[in-house]
């Protein structure tokens, strides 16, 4: 019998991101970034009214992502979850990264305590997710997770039996992001693995007295 598959996103659901990257802008280029903005129109050179454009903006990611992953730390309850729904389910990970960056990304994951298989994707996820469902099986309960609304739409438009959760564990994030339940594409929101981790084993028709 296949087990539940349980498809996550990296950055603000397993690792914080944003917040170091905003002290790295702020450190290294003199760069605010306004969390309550986003980052397409939060980020601006300090004294400058215009925010950053987008080219600019994706140099300084692809900086950050060169020379800062060190940085990134786990969001509160993420290891423990990922261990609890290994036990009972099939996990992986989807992260909008280059291809180029899915060593490195195993690697920060693993030291963490978190080894599982990595996919990376640029663009919206939908497509990508169905090519890991054509690749590992779809007869089975899946479930995916993550911090962006669009995302989690595109999911719900290619493959619409999959659950949804939105899930946005920097608290500094959460807030300012649109709700993909309040737009009709998440089955969920929950911003904490200590609220999340139970929805998903109820969800997944897993016991939890067995993940003690």
């Amino acid at each position: 019998m296949n087990r539940p598959l349980v498809i996550t996103d990296c950055d603000e659901v397993l690792l914080r991101m944003v917040v170091h990257f905003r002290d790295w802008l702020d450190e290294a280029h003199d760069i605010e970034l306004d969390l309550t903005r986003g980052f397409s129109d939060g980020m601006r050179r300090r004294g400058v009214a215009d925010a950053l454009t987008v080219p600019e903006m994706w140099e300084l990611l692809d900086g950050f992502f060169d020379t800062q992953m060190h940085r990134q730390d786990e969001i509160p309850g993420a290891v423990e979850a990922i261990t609890s729904l290994s036990r009972h389910a099939e996990v992986v990970v989807l992260t909008n990264l280059p291809h180029h960056r899915q060593e490195d990304r195993v690697a920060q994951l693993r030291a963490l305590g978190i080894d599982v298989p990595v996919y990376c994707n640029q663009g919206p996820k939908g497509p990508a997710l169905q090519r890991i469902l054509d690749e590992r099986g779809a007869d089975r309960t899946v479930v995916f997770i993550d911090d962006l609304a669009i995302h989690i739409g595109s999911v719900a438009e290619v493959a619409p039996q999959v659950s949804r959760l939105h899930f946005v564990g920097e608290p500094g994030v959460a807030p300012h992001s649109p709700c993909a339940l309040e737009a009709g594409h998440a089955h969920a929101r929950i911003d904490t693995w200590a609220e999340a981790l139970p929805w998903l084993l109820q969800h997944l028709k897993i016991e939890t007295k067995d993940t003690d």
